[in-house]
């Protein structure tokens, strides 16, 4: 479930998000309680509360008292605008900057990916 990657109560958080982008989650669903998550996974109750903290300081999720955590409105949107941004800067960039140094021009590379779109659209 869990790997030595990263922190998890990143991977959790991380987990979440995957959720809520795919729409297994839904804006104001509740999701599982710190103490039902940790149980479930079998892990520290606190583990799991840093993972809700941190999606709650993000503003996808929020607290209704003495109810639980909800996925926020807008969580999908948010998270979607950000991966958007990240996709671009960390793999479009640096492939044109690899096309313009191997001598691709940008207008093959487009061409290349529109024909890739049309192949999986028949």
């Amino acid at each position: 479930m869990f790997d030595d990657r990263s922190p998890i109560y990143r991977q959790i958080a991380e987990q979440i998000k995957q959720a809520i982008l795919t729409g297994d989650l839904q804006e104001e669903e509740q999701v599982m309680s710190t103490n039902q998550y940790a149980a479930f996974y079998r892990i520290n109750p606190a583990t799991a509360a840093k993972a809700f903290q941190e999606l709650v300081d993000e503003g996808l999720l929020y607290k209704r008292r003495g109810i639980g955590m909800f996925v926020s409105p807008g969580a999908r949107e948010r998270l979607r605008s950000q991966r958007r941004e990240r996709f671009f800067a960390d793999v479009v960039e640096p492939m044109v900057a690899e096309a313009r140094a191997i001598g691709i021009p940008l207008r093959e590379v487009i061409q290349w990916l529109e024909q890739r779109e049309d192949e999986e659209e028949r």
